[in-house]
């Protein structure tokens, strides 16, 4: 029997298989309800118009589209990207623009083009499970600062880069996810928005802005894009996969011309670029002014689901000292806590057992934490389904909670 072990690069005995990923085979069984993937409704997926925009490629540049294409993108698309972040209030040409195959490639590369092992990342705590494993795989140190209500606590991510200063270090950049962050549906205020980008420029800091559900706000004040409010020191990543549909596998960065065209050369060696006929086909959808109309549905498709799962909560729900859960302005998630002494990883086989499924809070968690939390996605499930799960996971707390506490006193 080979022993491939030795062959494996640094880089790959590094490798983590995403948690998130590994949970999914088993919420795969028939039967069970699952809050747990950040999957889109399909039923909301533009079908019909998609089979349009597919034969007018087709017809109009099949032997093009078809063909390879330069790794920056289409810039047809690139200049209509560039057209929908500037109704944003962010000043850009289609230059500062690469088309990447989904942000998680975007996240890859943003490791490959910054990160040597044992280098620095601060994130917010907790924060999205697939930038974890994509800066894992190239030797990164995260550092988690915990957030509240208004997102990053950045008082203490300011004394943690104050620390590590002292110590002659710093970090590689700040990764954030302002708008109903994943996992915990918070956004981050604009007083703090404020505060992270001064920090960024007193310690010299690149900040990585992730921006998947930006556009699907249900209610409040939109807060400006950090890459709107100080374009030099932020590098953005946006992705279709929430705002349109993910089987594109399309999404794009935006930011500084020199990380851009050094993100160019690092994806080169890794696809040479993202289909170009998928991008042909999405730049006749955008621009016939088509997403807008989309994303229209979407919002209120999801804002009934949220609200839902809200009301269904509140409904069905122990009232447990400690228990509680986000109420996301938009996004696909919410985030529940649980008391202390109660852990989401050990419940989580009762709740695959009850048929209904979550993700773990550590998963979350760079550097440990998130034991008594879990993660709720609310876009994919249907009326019926949410609150049926939400009943199944009530007998599920409620019964973990009092065989747990009849061990405790149990002689």
């Amino acid at each position: 029997m080979v022993n491939y072990e030795p062959i494996f690069s640094n880089i790959a005995r590094g490798m983590k298989r995403s948690e998130i990923r590994e949970l999914l085979k088993l919420t795969a069984k028939p039967g069970i309800i699952s809050f747990a993937g950040g999957l889109p409704a399909p039923d909301l997926f533009p079908v019909e118009e998609i089979k349009e925009m597919s034969r007018i490629v087709l017809d109009r540049e099949g032997k093009t589209a078809l063909q390879y294409g330069p790794t920056e993108g289409d810039n047809r698309l690139r200049e209509e990207l560039a057209k929908l972040m500037q109704k944003d209030g962010v000043d850009i040409t289609s230059n500062h623009l690469l088309i990447v195959t989904s942000s998680q490639q975007g996240l890859d590369l943003v490791g490959k083009i910054f990160i040597d092992p044992g280098d620095v990342v601060m994130t917010s705590r907790p924060t999205y499970v697939g930038a974890i494993q994509a800066f894992n795989s190239y030797g990164a140190k995260m550092i988690g600062i915990d957030q509240d209500q208004e997102g990053t606590q950045t008082a203490l991510l300011e004394a943690e880069i104050e620390k590590l200063a002292a110590k002659g270090s710093k970090p590689k950049f700040i990764y954030e996810i302002p708008d109903f962050q994943n996992p915990s549906g918070i956004t981050m205020s604009l007083k703090r928005r404020k505060e992270l980008l001064r920090i960024a420029e007193k310690h010299d800091l690149v900040i990585v802005e992730d921006s998947p559900y930006r556009q699907l706000r249900f209610e409040g004040k939109t807060e400006p894009a950090l890459i709107g409010m100080n374009s030099e020191r932020v590098l953005s990543l946006f992705t279709f996969s929430k705002i349109l549909l993910p089987g594109f596998r399309l999404g794009w960065m935006a930011g500084p011309n020199e990380l851009i065209q050094k993100a160019v050369t690092a994806k080169q060696s890794v696809d040479l670029c993202s289909p170009p006929f998928n991008q042909a086909i999405l730049y006749e959808y955008l621009n016939r002014g088509l997403l807008e109309k989309q994303i229209t549905v979407i919002i209120k498709a999801y804002r009934e689901k949220r609200d839902f799962m809200l009301s269904m909560l509140s409904k069905y729900m122990p009232k447990l000292p400690g228990l509680s859960w986000t109420h996301p302005q938009g996004g696909l998630f919410l985030w529940v806590t649980l008391p202390e002494h109660m852990d989401a990883g050990e419940m989580f086989h009762a709740a695959i057992e009850k048929q209904v499924a979550y993700v773990v809070g550590t998963a979350f968690y760079p550097d440990g934490g998130g034991r008594n939390c879990f993660r709720m996605n609310f876009s994919y499930s249907s009326m019926a389904e949410i609150e049926e799960g939400i009943q199944r996971l009530t007998k599920v707390i409620g019964s973990w909670k009092e065989s747990r506490e009849s061990a405790i006193i149990t002689p």
